[in-house]
């Protein structure tokens, strides 16, 4: 929707009593996106063109038997917050938070032709958010007293990108997001990065070459896959 709507300030106030404030998807959109999807695209779903990212938190359950409680939730709250500043940033959208995992989709609703570039810039901003705080969570907690849990402790991510179906799935519960084979890819990527790496597909590669110029290339086994995978080291 091309309709300008303030989204902060003093003339945010009437919009928020009507439930019209900044979507927890993205902050540079309103909820009308989330909340009135099939009213504004006029179906519910679409086929777009867009990147997907998903970026895992290596050693969580490790660190669970070594951590409290209390600091459990507090690295997880960190995990979110920089993977949401991150992805905002690159005016991605944080379309789901599973478990110790993030899921953003670049080019809806904010659409950018460099779309893929940006998930990578994106991607790369989350590890070293990440790595700023390692020793915060690692250091004082007990979790870098075991070598092979520290040595792993990390964020893998993988990037994946083409024609996906975006929108609202399910009857009984409601759930905005993107299915397709690029999803799932990027996912399937994701599982194959090693804690700190980020691994984008060939896809990924040819759109976003200028950020990867000295990026290799390896074949992944990818679960699901017939055929193995190349990915590139970003």
């Amino acid at each position: 929707m091309h309709v300008p709507i303030p989204l902060r300030g003093v003339l945010s106030v009437p919009f928020r009593v009507f439930g019209i404030r900044p979507s927890r998807m993205n902050p540079n959109t309103c909820t009308i996106c989330e909340l009135m999807f099939t009213r504004v695209m006029k179906a519910r779903k679409v086929t777009i063109d867009a990147t997907i990212l998903f970026a895992d938190l290596r050693s969580y359950t490790s660190l669970s038997q070594s951590l409290s409680s209390a600091e459990m939730g507090g690295l997880l709250d960190a995990f979110y917050d920089d993977c949401a500043n991150a992805i905002w940033q690159f005016d991605g959208l944080l379309n789901k938070t599973i478990g110790d995992a993030v899921m953003a989709v670049f080019n809806f609703p904010i659409q950018q032709k460099d779309h893929a570039r940006q998930a990578v810039r994106a991607a790369r901003e989350i590890q070293r958010a990440f790595h700023a705080r390692r020793a915060e969570f690692g250091g004082s907690s007990g979790a870098s007293s075991d070598e092979g849990t520290a040595a792993e402790f990390g964020v893998g991510v993988g990037i994946h990108t083409g024609e996906l179906s975006f929108g609202e799935f399910g009857r009984s519960h409601r759930d905005l997001t993107a299915i397709g084979t690029v999803v799932n890819t990027a996912s399937r990527a994701q599982s194959a990065a090693g804690a700190g790496q980020i691994l984008v597909t060939q896809a990924v590669y040819d759109q976003a070459r200028s950020e990867l110029p000295d990026s290799t290339a390896k074949d992944h086994a990818l679960k699901g896959f017939d055929a193995p995978v190349r990915l590139y080291a970003a």
